[in-house]
């Protein structure tokens, strides 16, 4: 399986499309995302319709419900407003699953000691983000991704900004990442 690329990313305030690496860069591995709960898979893109393998995710970990999504400039209204939203940092009661069909964007997601790292999703890749963590979303300077949004049952969109720290998920993710 193709090793997911992310890194810790620069304080910077230029565009959040950019890459953001520090330098040197410190790369992250598939493994130190694993411990504060994010997962991935790289699949086929070309065959999501039919492909056996995301059907034996999507009922191994319960994925019931999908949508498709396409975001970028001529297509998404308001884009830019959109873009400034995706990225306020927030956490969601439910994991956040994504599914890259086409494009490129960016998940950031904070490590056990709130440091920022940069996940750069491409075509085929698939993550999961468990519920209670902070985290948010940008494209990359192509300005174009075709990803399925999936749920365990019925969708749910309400995210909540930091700081929630008062919610029952947020303690119950920060309790298992003492374990890691």
């Amino acid at each position: 399986m193709a090793e997911i690329e992310a890194w810790y990313i620069d304080s910077s305030d230029e565009d959040q499309r950019k890459p953001h690496r520090l330098n040197p860069n410190q790369p992250v591995s598939l493994e130190d995302l694993k411990k504060i709960g994010v997962l991935h898979w790289k699949l086929n893109a070309d065959i999501y319709e039919t492909d056996p393998e995301l059907q034996k995710i999507r009922e191994e970990q319960g994925y019931s419900y999908t949508d498709i999504i396409t975001i970028r400039k001529d297509t998404l209204p308001n884009y830019e407003e959109k873009l400034k939203m995706f990225y306020e940092e927030h956490l969601h009661l439910d994991d956040e699953i994504r599914y890259v069909l086409d494009g490129r964007a960016y998940f950031d997601v904070r490590d056990k000691e709130e440091r920022w790292i940069r996940i750069a999703m491409t075509k085929g890749d698939l993550i999961t983000l468990p519920a209670g963590i902070y985290h948010r979303f940008t494209m990359d300077e192509t300005n174009y991704t075709k990803a399925m949004r999936l749920f365990v049952g019925e969708p749910v969109w309400k995210a909540y900004n930091r700081p929630a720290d008062e919610f029952d998920i947020r303690k119950k993710y920060t309790a298992s990442l003492q374990g890691s």
